[in-house]
């Protein structure tokens, strides 16, 4: 049932990789995404013991692998990671009043735990595009010019 919801990897691999506009455009959009999935799960996985937790957990998953397969890139899921760890670093300090959003407990260590687990799990998988910026993927024979004048 999860390989015809996710797709196989061949299927995956075979989807087409969408325009640099739409990607540069998803990632500013992503990296905010996950900013609002950090703030919010930080949250809910306070108020609902057992059960805000796999929210959070599930919000968080679902914006990293959403990101992968929406730009067919490891940055589609490393960006939104970005922005959800920058988020969590800023309610992790303690405010002079003595107030924190993430107290020292088991579900929030559970939380950043799983949620940085799924952020790296995610940038990991394979992709449609080659691994590094504008490297054509693996497979695909490079074009060379001839230089000769």
């Amino acid at each position: 049932m999860l390989q015809r919801l996710l797709g196989s990897r061949a299927q995956r691999l075979a989807e087409p990789l969408p325009s640099r506009e739409v990607r540069i455009t998803a990632y500013v959009v992503l990296f905010f995404l996950g900013a609002a999935v950090s703030l919010c799960g930080a949250f809910v996985q306070a108020l609902w013991a057992p059960v805000g937790v796999l929210l959070a957990f599930g919000a968080t998953g679902g914006l990293f692998y959403g990101g992968l397969r929406l730009t067919g890139t490891k940055l589609g899921a490393g960006i939104p990671l970005a922005g959800w760890f920058a988020v969590l670093l800023v309610m992790m300090a303690p405010r002079p009043e003595g107030d924190f959003v993430l107290a020292a407990g088991v579900t929030s260590y559970l939380y950043l735990f799983a949620g940085a687990v799924a952020g790296v799990v995610c940038a990991t998988l394979p992709t449609r595009s080659g691994p590094g910026f504008g490297a054509p993927p693996a497979g695909r024979p490079r074009t060379v010019k001839d230089a000769r004048p």
